[in-house]
């Protein structure tokens, strides 16, 4: 299975979680890592580029840090681009996806409980991520079980190091 890990930092270099995910998955080989900053600083996206990597592949994972209830800008803008009628859905073409894997990998910087009704956020991860449930739906990927990491604000570098092997795993499964 080729598996294409888009990664979606602003500050890929600063970052503890997605830099420490980016080399755990770098060292395990055998996939392809997409780093989206990196690639279009300017925000100009290659759509033709995108497009091509995606065939190219069966599973395709959106690495991210949880913004404001959402993705990185960049990213939002990668769907918005890339993702279009005709070529990822809709009639006459839009199947180009359809049977590809979906995994979204994600670190937040509050702890879990913060994530749940009653909670600091009131609404669960799952809750939250539905807008990128509902793009696999559109798209006819098949959604994995999320890969999230709740509280990155206070993680020991054990508990960083277990993630990374867990994610891992959860790319490559």
């Amino acid at each position: 299975m080729k598996v294409l890990v888009l990664v979606a930092h602003p500050n890929l270099e600063q970052s503890r979680i997605s830099k420490r995910w980016v080399q755990e998955l770098q060292a395990a080989g055998d996939v392809t890592i997409h780093n989206l900053y990196e690639a279009y600083p300017n925000f100009q996206i290659d759509v033709e580029r995108e497009q091509q990597l995606l065939l190219e592949h069966d599973r395709i994972v959106l690495q991210f840090p949880f913004f404001w209830y959402s993705t990185p800008p960049l990213l939002k803008l990668w769907e918005d681009s890339v993702l279009t009628y005709g070529w990822a859905f809709g009639t006459e073409g839009g199947n180009k996806l359809h049977g590809k894997e979906l995994l979204l990998a994600t670190s937040t910087g509050s702890p879990k409980e913060a994530y749940q009704h009653g909670g600091f956020n009131n609404y669960t991860m799952e809750e939250l991520l539905r807008p990128l449930e509902a793009t696999s739906n559109l798209i006819g990927t098949k959604l994995l079980p999320s890969f999230i990491l709740n509280g990155a604000s206070n993680l020991s570098d054990e508990e960083l190091e277990a993630s990374a092997k867990a994610y891992v795993q959860a790319v490559l499964a």
